[in-house]
């Protein structure tokens, strides 16, 4: 069994038994705080993060390499615990002095900092830690700077007071939604991943397009999308549909580096394709204050557009070289995968449901995973069943159940699992399932590791930039800028989101961007979601940018090509996602900000148009290949429908027509062989 940078089986069943009951615990009290509210919102983000701590100074060891060696890994993972116990035990104490710190205040609020760091350096690296430091060095000794950045200066209690106690630091927003909605959103599609969801959407994309002209990429990218939709994991896309996808890509006649960056880009577009997105939209929804659902609106055509333009690179390039898919006969029936595994698309089609009806993320999320858990032990208890009545009994009753989940109270719900808990014990084969849940509850906690500590982590800036204003020093900057040129002020916040983004994960880039540039750019006009979009966007496009590029660098072991080779034609394929987050600024009706549809279908239809160009122009294929001019017309004619206005929308319109009308004509009269 392969063994990941944790020193840890892929199979939880091999895993030490400490850690194993420690991240089922960790499951386990979700959960239950999810679903009946026993604790403050205080002693649920400290609880949250003491579990963090505990099950990363289990898992990864000092170095990186191997296991961690236990007797130290306990004393600090039960000191991080320790932390959350002195939070809930102290709750009301801690409130009544808020500010005035006794010793032992001090005493627990520093060892939390310090672990918190250790534990993001252990799971991420060091680059985040490095950066989170120099804001908190900036806290403490900013006086002493020149100039705007020079703030009153601040005590080390008031800091730790910030950072360790209250809601603006390390137990800010983005820790609040990592201990609600991202964490079940994550056991959501962990319990899916376990019962075979990848398997289905893989064998229905393959079935669909693997025989077509390039099928093997176009797999790629469609079963990215569908795994987008339970995971919203960039890099985890590349690890699991890349181990399928990348070697079938090279096996048909893709290059290395092209199999894998079509890979990192559609994995990468997982965080911007509703319904789940990535943990960040949750952060976003709550930080700006609006429903989800707007959220997930405003993401839907942009993530549309993304797909559709990396699906059509794909195209042109297996037409540019030649390649063909697979023979019809060896691609799987699309909708005997579907008959198969039909169920599990039940809990994805009822929190879409859900998502989009204006319900809560938390509500959504316990009921898709309540759902899920329903649907898996139920099915594995009727597939037993041989009378075809009885199974359509069992799927009636499930309906009927559905349809009643909101009139129910969720401890029924719960009665209900522990039901079908009871009987797959004593059937044959329901505790190989009930193995399968226990796994998806224990990967689930694991699989929250990594954005949980990079929530916490990112609450020093947060609580360093409400401190201090440093933001408002800053924004100042980009609106000087702005009065003059709106452009360049959008690309000044591009390139700090694709700098941060060579060190640091998506959900902090976004943090400290949304904290810093955003409100610049809704000052400069930006509508609200607009500009925490834009931000959003170019956090993901800094893990496919070089020199880091953290999905190319996931895929290069798999591709066996070097990952700065698969990020230089990631960025290729990944065109749309630079231009739709401008074209969105110039015209909002392209996020639904819009209540003409018109509007919003002409925005679409120009984004369609712009990106088909600058698809053809970057592969340097149409039909035939192009000659050098006319790939300078067809780059102008995309740039131009990125702008807004009537004239630049006329101009680009009319270019389009010239490169596309002389392309049909040369095709025609002048046929050349594709190269």
């Amino acid at each position: 069994m392969s063994e990941n940078n944790q020193g840890l089986s892929d199979n939880p069943s091999e895993w030490p038994k400490a850690l194993f009951v420690v991240a089922l615990l960790f499951s386990i009290f979700q959960i239950t705080t999810a679903a009946f509210h026993p604790v403050s919102s205080q002693v649920l983000r400290a609880v949250h993060v003491g579990f963090l701590l505990l099950v990363v100074f289990l898992s990864f060891s000092l170095t990186g390499k191997g296991r961690p060696w236990q007797p130290a890994a306990w004393i600090l993972g039960l000191a991080g615990m320790g932390t959350a116990v002195y939070q809930w035990v102290f709750e009301a104490d801690l409130i009544y002095r808020s500010g005035d710190l006794t010793q032992m205040d001090m005493i627990v609020g520093l060892v939390l900092i310090a672990l918190v760091f250790e534990a993001a350096r252990r799971v991420m690296g060091i680059a985040l830690p490095i950066i989170c430091a120099l804001f908190l060095a900036y806290g403490l000794l900013g006086q002493y700077l020149p100039g705007d950045l020079m703030h009153r200066g601040y005590d080390i209690d008031q800091l730790v007071n910030q950072l360790a106690y209250g809601t603006e630091g390390l137990y800010g927003t983005p820790t609040y939604v990592s201990a609600t909605y991202i964490f079940l959103f994550i056991l959501f599609g962990s319990f899916l991943e376990q019962a075979g969801m990848i398997k289905l959407f893989t064998d229905f994309a393959m079935g669909l397009f693997g025989h077509k002209v390039g099928g093997p990429a176009k797999v790629s990218v469609v079963s990215s999308a569908l795994m987008g939709t339970i995971t919203g994991s960039g890099v985890a896309n590349v690890v699991t549909t890349g181990q399928f996808t990348i070697p079938l890509m090279k096996r048909f006649g893709y290059r290395s580096a092209f199999a894998g960056g079509v890979e990192a880009t559609s994995s990468m577009g997982s965080q911007i394709m509703p319904p789940v997105m990535g943990a960040v939209a949750f952060i976003m929804a709550e930080t700006i204050n609006v429903p989800f659902f707007e959220v997930a609106k405003a993401a839907l055509i942009p993530a549309i557009l993304y797909f559709g333009s990396v699906f059509w690179m794909v195209h042109l390039e297996a037409r540019r070289a030649n390649l063909h898919g697979l023979p019809k006969d060896q691609c799987p029936n699309p909708w005997a995968a579907v008959k198969e595994r039909w169920y599990l698309l039940i809990p994805l089609f009822i929190l879409v449901y859900l998502l989009f009806s204006g319900r809560t993320p938390l509500y959504s999320g316990m009921v898709g995973l309540a759902l899920t858990a329903i649907v898996i032990l139920g099915s594995a208890i009727i597939l037993r069943v041989s009378s075809v009545g009885m199974r359509i009994a069992f799927w009636v009753a499930l309906g009927v159940l559905c349809a009643g989940f909101f009139q129910m109270g969720i401890a029924v719900v719960f009665a209900v699992v522990a039901l079908l808990v009871a009987v797959c014990w004593f059937i044959k084969g329901g505790r190989d399932t009930l193995v399968v849940c226990l796994h998806a509850l224990v990967e689930g906690a694991r699989h929250a590791v990594p954005v949980g500590i990079a929530c916490a982590l990112v609450g020093v800036i947060i609580g360093v930039v409400s401190l201090t204003g440093i933001a408002s020093t800053f924004a100042g900057y980009i609106l000087a800028i702005g009065q003059d040129n709106l452009f360049l002020s959008l690309v000044l916040t591009m390139l700090t989101c694709l700098v941060l983004g060579m060190g640091i994960p998506t959900i902090p880039n976004y943090i400290i961007t949304s904290s810093i540039a955003a409100p610049a750019l809704l000052e400069l006009g930006v509508p609200l979601v607009v500009s925490h979009m834009f931000v959003f966007y170019f956090g993901i496009m800094a893990d496919l940018t070089p020199p880091v590029a953290l999905a190319c660098f996931a895929a290069a072991p798999i591709a066996k090509e070097k990952g700065l080779k698969i990020s230089l034609w990631a960025i290729r394929i990944a065109i749309a996602g630079f231009i739709v987050p401008f074209m969105a600024v110039y015209d909002p009706a392209l996020m639904m900000q819009s209540d003409n549809w018109l509007a919003i279908i002409y925005a679409l239809l120009k984004a369609a148009v712009a990106i088909g160009l600058w698809g053809a122009v970057f592969t340097g294929f149409l039909s035939f290949k192009l000659s050098w001019w006319e790939r300078m017309l067809g780059f102008a004619a995309g740039a131009s429908l990125i702008l807004a206005t009537p004239i630049s929308d006329e101009i680009g319109f009319a270019l389009a027509a010239v490169f596309l009308g002389q392309h049909l004509w040369r095709a025609r009269h002048k046929p050349v062989t594709a190269l």
